[in-house]
């Protein structure tokens, strides 16, 4: 049984490395190239599970990121020869510096327009007006990879435990839909690892998962976190 996920704004490979060194407060100019392959092929993992559209885009970047991380390990030249050498990492870090900015750039003109659409100029009229509840607390978008590194954390722990039944395991994308929201018509918000139920196959755990996607993707639910890498909320939206 296979599901195939396609997100309208799906992040690239680049967005996944941005989110790597930003989780791990790598700094930009010096990564840890041993290091930050090892998280990238992890998340690869996961993005190879879902069967998500784009995913050899990934694993070009991969087969990048091993490259460099193979160069680093040659034999290092005498000390006179070194300012002729470039870095291996040199080239990446000047992609993702342009990303980067590119990226922020369409992050800001977003936010202008967003601003734009509250301001009202004279002789226009408000016919909406809503409060802000006294729970209220400031929240931030969460990317995809928010949410598959908080899938990683469950499917890890699912694996540590060893299984030895052998069973049919019957689950469909539509049946896991309706139950997460079955449970959020009743409980309106829950954490995200509450909607997993830690004895469930491993198969399950993915098709719940592609489901809370499917679902964020057509803005039935929506995720939020108070904190950067922080916990995440999934919210049902009144239709």
């Amino acid at each position: 049984m296979f599901y195939k996920v396609k997100l309208d704004a799906f992040e690239g490979p680049l967005d996944l490395l941005l989110f790597l060194i930003k989780k791990s407060e790598i700094d930009i100019y010096d990564i840890p190239i041993a290091v930050i392959t090892q998280q990238y092929l992890d998340y690869i993992e996961i993005i190879q599970l879902l069967d998500l559209e784009a995913a050899s885009d990934f694993i070009l970047m991969a087969a990048t990121l091993m490259r460099i991380k193979a160069q680093m390990l040659l034999p290092k030249p005498e000390l006179e020869e070194m300012a002729d050498i470039e870095d291996p990492r040199q080239e990446l870090v000047y992609r993702l510096l342009e990303y980067k900015r590119f990226k922020d750039v369409a992050l800001d003109l977003a936010e202008k327009e967003r601003q734009a659409r509250l301001t009202f100029p004279r002789g226009s009229y408000i016919f909406e007006h809503r409060t802000i509840e006294p729970d209220f607390s400031a929240i931030s978008d969460v990317t995809l990879f928010d949410l598959v590194a908080a899938f990683r954390r469950i499917v890890g722990a699912k694996s540590a435990v060893p299984v030895h039944r052998i069973h049919e395991i019957n689950v469909s994308l539509e049946e896991q839909m309706r139950l997460v929201m079955d449970t959020l018509r009743e409980k309106r918000q829950v954490e995200f690892t509450s909607l997993f139920n830690e004895d469930d196959d491993k198969l399950v755990l993915i098709v719940t998962f592609i489901a809370i996607l499917e679902l964020v993707k057509q803005k039935s639910i929506k995720a939020s976190q108070a904190d950067v890498f922080g916990k995440i909320m999934i919210e049902y939206v009144n239709g």
